[in-house]
């Protein structure tokens, strides 16, 4: 890189725009969308998809609700042909869907599209040029005039083609490719001529595609440029504005999004944001960032893991880990304070489907778009407390008293550390239990009985058969309940060293497959808390366990 003084580069200037109103203005319905998957997307693949791929993923962009696909550009090669004729030969454009298919100024492939279209029910014919100062002078080697003129014969060619295919209902669009980079005046003149040249009726619109072909500034210069155009074009009433824009300066998304507010009516971009260099802008973003201000996007989402699956299949490309909404971490938090304040968000959600969506950290509810809570939280080094109850609970079913959290989040983390990773949920299970359940030394009771059940006291007699350091034994005790009873008859044979702190319980399951979980906390004598779990199909014996559990802990500390 060049130190400063810089020379290599020098900044963009927008077009002069003082009394600009895009940026008092809000979004309060979507645009009109176009897919360009199968022409942009395809073209930026290192294997382009075969027609059985490319036929796939049409059927995947008609469910989600796309009614413009562009489809290919049909006179560039066999295979795009071909994949179009089978769309219309076998009848698999629905009705309300319209096709559109990119060609060059020129001639020869304007007359090829023709051929492609013909006896499809709507079409678009996207006729483009490069405009911008750059390629005039080193692609063409042409005058401003001269690449006007390339324009308007183009547009003056499809027009006289459009009776030759009576049964396909045509409409034109034209994109001033690189408009981005264009002077403003030159792009506005060439737009004129070219909706001169087309002459379209009373009522009747074309489509002017703006392209941003090479993102070169932020993105509010990106709307001053979308909203010069839409002032200053002498029949705005019968143009169709339309966004494409790339992403290499990463805020395709934002420029879009202010072009929408700047005046434009249509959008063309991919799933995903698939496109040449950085790629295009990604609708899949848009749309949702939409929903999530409450505007209906036009287009489902609900189930984008198999939208995901689908696009990745067809195209060999990834979705990243954190790709906004798609990536398969975008709903996990491993940050404990963020854990928490979900968790907390999700006990408190009203659970009427249509209450509003109130969750710390979480924008958008993940069900919305096919997304489970379960994998909402995962358990790393970094995690808080709340993270591991949230997984226990939501997971397993266990209810993990409040109080428990912190040394149990301890243990489960120092875990994660040593391994350096990420725990499944499974494995915090495993430590869970292995760490609160099922202690059996240096007591081990391998019976517990009810003898009496004295009705005049509410007291029950309770005897356990035992071992205690290596000694068997048989004892006895009465109490208001199993656990105040088994306290009492250690307390006789002078086993008993702990006051009980807490006892709660909980059912896991439902059916005949339901179980009991309960969790105890004593405090040995002068010297620290311990906690035990019980699990059995019995809530009386799964509160002895967690006691027998407990009172182990305390001896092995």
């Amino acid at each position: 890189m060049q130190k400063a003084p810089i020379t290599k580069y020098q900044p963009f200037k927008g077009p002069v725009l003082e009394d600009r109103q895009w940026p008092g203005k809000t979004i309060e319905a979507s645009p009109i969308w176009c897919s360009v998957d199968l022409r942009d997307g395809n073209q930026a693949l290192a294997i382009p998809m075969t027609i059985e791929e490319k036929l796939e993923m049409f059927q995947l962009l008609v469910s989600v609700g796309f009614k413009q696909i562009e489809v290919g550009f049909p006179s560039a090669s066999d295979t795009e042909f071909n994949f179009l004729r089978r769309l219309i030969d076998e009848n698999l454009i629905p009705q309300d869907v319209t096709v559109q298919v990119l060609v060059q100024a020129r001639e020869h492939l304007i007359r090829r599209t023709f051929e492609a279209i013909k006896g499809a029910p709507k079409a678009i014919v996207h006729l483009y040029n490069s405009t911008n100062p750059l390629q005039r002078r080193v692609t063409f080697g042409l005058t401003k005039e001269a690449i006007k003129q390339i324009a308007v014969d183009g547009t003056r060619l499809v027009r006289e083609l459009v009776p030759t295919v009576p049964d396909t209902h045509v409409e034109f669009q034209y994109s001033p490719e690189s408009f981005s980079d264009t002077e403003m005046e030159y792009a506005l003149e060439v737009c004129e001529a070219v909706f001169a040249a087309w002459n379209p009726a009373a009522g009747e619109k074309i489509i002017l595609n703006l392209p941003a072909t090479v993102e070169l500034a932020t993105p509010n210069v990106h709307a001053d440029q979308i909203e010069w155009f839409c002032r200053n074009f002498s029949n705005r009433e019968q143009i169709i504005v339309s966004l494409h824009t790339h992403n290499d300066r990463g805020t395709g998304v934002a420029a879009t999004e202010l072009g929408i507010l700047a005046g434009a009516d249509r959008v063309e971009g991919t799933l995903f944001g698939n496109g040449e260099r950085t790629g295009n802008l990604d609708i899949v973003i848009v749309a949702l960032n939409l929903y999530t201000q409450g505007i209906d996007p036009g287009l489902d989402f609900t189930d984008l893991s198999r939208i995901r699956s689908v696009y990745e299949r067809c195209t060999r490309m990834d979705v990243h880990d954190r790709h906004p909404y798609s990536g398969d971490l975008v709903f996990t938090a491993f940050s404990g304070s963020h854990q928490d304040a979900i968790r907390k968000g999700m006990d408190q959600m009203d659970p009427d489907e249509g209450a509003l969506w109130q969750v710390p950290y979480l924008m958008n509810d993940p069900k919305d778009i096919g997304r489970d809570y379960e994998a909402i939280i995962r358990i790393n080094s970094q995690s808080g407390k709340g993270g591991v109850a949230f997984v226990l609970e939501n997971e397993f079913g266990y209810q993990i008293p409040k109080a428990m959290g912190p040394e149990l989040g301890k243990m489960v983390y120092d875990l994660a550390d040593s391994l350096s990773r990420e725990l499944t949920p499974r494995e915090i299970l495993d430590t869970f239990l292995s760490s609160y359940s099922d202690q059996t030394n240096p007591l081990n009771v391998s019976d517990f009985r009810e003898v009496s059940r004295y009705a005049a006291s509410r007291e029950i007699e309770l005897a356990a058969d035992l071992t205690w350091k290596g000694e068997s034994k048989t004892i006895q005790g009465r109490g208001n309940g199993p656990i105040n009873a088994f306290c009492n008859a250690l307390d006789t044979e002078k086993i008993k060293n702990f006051n009980l702190v807490s006892f709660s319980e909980h059912s896991i399951g439902t059916g005949s497959g339901t179980k009991a979980a309960a969790y105890v906390q004593i405090q040995r004598y002068g010297d620290g808390n311990f906690w035990g779990v019980g699990i059995d199909n019995d809530i009386e014996l799964a509160s002895l366990k967690a006691l027998v559990s407990s009172i182990n802990r305390s001896e092995a500390s």
